[in-house]
């Protein structure tokens, strides 16, 4: 087993600032009419408290993608390099066909939102939908990919931030302004260039 990249070998400052780049472009357009975004209008609408709220988001994202981000790295370490761009590439394939579809809030997402103030609703509210989402496995494929923990999972981190905090602030006049379809299809359009890179990478040995 190959040793934890971003503690012994830390990636350039180039791979770095292109890990966060892309992790928070491609996360923020991902998460545009995701499931979290319409929890934190829900939130927004039950506390009329902003600030408790954007502070939960950001716990709940943090924790949960750093999470993530080390199944990515685990990933990354495991297993070779052609091995790794082979199932990258298919990874980024699905998510991509994942975030053309809307999602919809379930009951479960929302139960514990009346228990708790607006802090503690949105951290326990916001990471259990995030749990198996499409912005969390992406996380996942993203550590792996670039092998730069830290800039993904920060990456990531802001920008489930740049689609939320705005819909926090701002509800629904906000949310229902923006293109949802030709949003989802750049961001799909994003993970399939992602997939199709990886896959050439485990074609090449690259």
């Amino acid at each position: 087993m190959r040793a934890c990249h971003w503690l012994v070998d830390p990636p350039s400052l180039e791979k770095s600032v292109e890990a966060f780049w892309v992790s928070t472009g491609i996360v923020s357009l991902a998460e545009i009419g995701d499931k979290t975004q319409l929890l934190a209008l829900v939130l927004a609408a039950r506390f009329r408290r902003p600030w408790p709220i954007v502070w939960g988001i950001l716990v709940a994202t943090i924790a949960n993608h750093a999470f993530a981000g080390a199944v990515g790295e685990i990933a990354s370490n495991l297993l070779n390099d052609t091995w790794l761009h082979a199932i990258v590439a298919v990874s980024f394939l699905v998510v991509a066909g994942w975030t053309l579809i809307p999602d919809k809030l379930e009951d479960d997402d929302t139960a514990p939102i009346g228990r708790y103030g607006a802090f503690m609703a949105t951290l326990v509210a916001f990471f259990l939908a995030e749990m198996g989402d499409k912005t969390q496995i992406a996380t996942v494929v993203l550590a792996a990919q670039f092998e730069s923990y830290v800039w993904v999972v920060v990456g990531t981190t802001v920008g489930m931030m740049l689609a939320n905090v705005p819909v926090v602030f701002m509800g629904h006049a906000a949310a229902g302004r923006l293109p949802l379809t030709a949003i989802r299809t750049v961001a799909a359009i994003a993970f399939l260039l992602l997939g199709l890179y990886a896959g050439w990478m485990a074609i090449t040995g690259g």
